[in-house]
């Protein structure tokens, strides 16, 4: 487990409020630390809290009646988790799940609510936010449908990577098959061909990339495209 954070600025979405808005937020947040593989929400769930991660990665799946799983959309220190809160839904048929632990500050749905209705400065950053996890949904159906997986993977670390503090990832093989929703026997060996490419290392769960140049050139046009949507909406600090 990383050194717990020492100010929600290690957050970007909470950073990039205003100092008046800052000061009315910061008060109602508490840090916590989250466990790879916990569930923070379940399809259907009211959501009570929001989570502004700071160098732990939430993923949104939808589960399938039979169990399977594919992955629609990483949250990192870029963002949050939850904006069904402000967005009208009050719930999400997504489950929300914890895929490389870490920290990050939570605060209650309803005050969240109450500064997005209230004041524009909040509701103006929350949905150009918005509009950057619809570009990331949407690239990965286009990318789940069009693209191979050792692709996938490519662009599955990088979106990873842009999230946390550093290039380590702690992930099972069998996770990353859940995520992108295909067979581990497919990551198995998608993973090997980047470690003889000498992009990555990979033992035991834990992944080291080690030319990340290399991987965004192995990747599909897809990463491009959400990570130059992202900085367009919302310029990383």
């Amino acid at each position: 487990m990383r050194e717990a954070p020492t100010s929600p600025k290690q957050n970007h979405l909470l950073a990039a409020l205003p100092v008046e808005a800052r000061e009315r937020m910061w008060p109602q947040l508490k840090l916590v630390e989250l466990r790879l593989g916990d569930v923070i929400y379940e399809s259907g769930q009211a959501i009570e809290f929001v989570y502004f991660p700071t160098d732990c990665i939430i993923s949104l799946l939808y589960v399938m009646r039979n169990g399977a799983s594919a992955e629609i959309s990483v949250v990192g220190n870029e963002g949050m988790a939850g904006i069904a809160v402000f967005m009208g839904g009050e719930s999400t048929l997504t489950r929300t799940i914890v895929q490389s632990q870490g920290f990050a500050y939570r605060m209650p749905s309803l005050a969240l609510k109450n500064e997005f209705n209230n004041h524009a400065e909040v509701r103006v950053l929350m949905l150009r936010y918005t509009q950057a996890l619809i570009t990331q949904m949407s690239q990965t159906a286009v990318c789940n449908r069009h693209h191979t997986i050792d692709q996938q993977l490519c662009r599955w670390l990088l979106l990873s990577l842009d999230r946390l503090p550093d290039c380590q990832l702690e992930m099972t093989q069998e996770l990353i098959a859940n995520m992108l929703g295909v067979r581990r026997e497919g990551v198995t060996e998608a993973a090997g061909k980047l470690q003889k490419q000498g992009v990555i290392q990979y033992h035991r769960g834990h992944i080291s990339v080690i030319d990340r140049s290399k991987l965004e050139a192995l990747s599909c046009e897809c990463y491009a495209v959400v990570k130059r949507e992202t900085n367009r909406l919302f310029p990383p600090q």
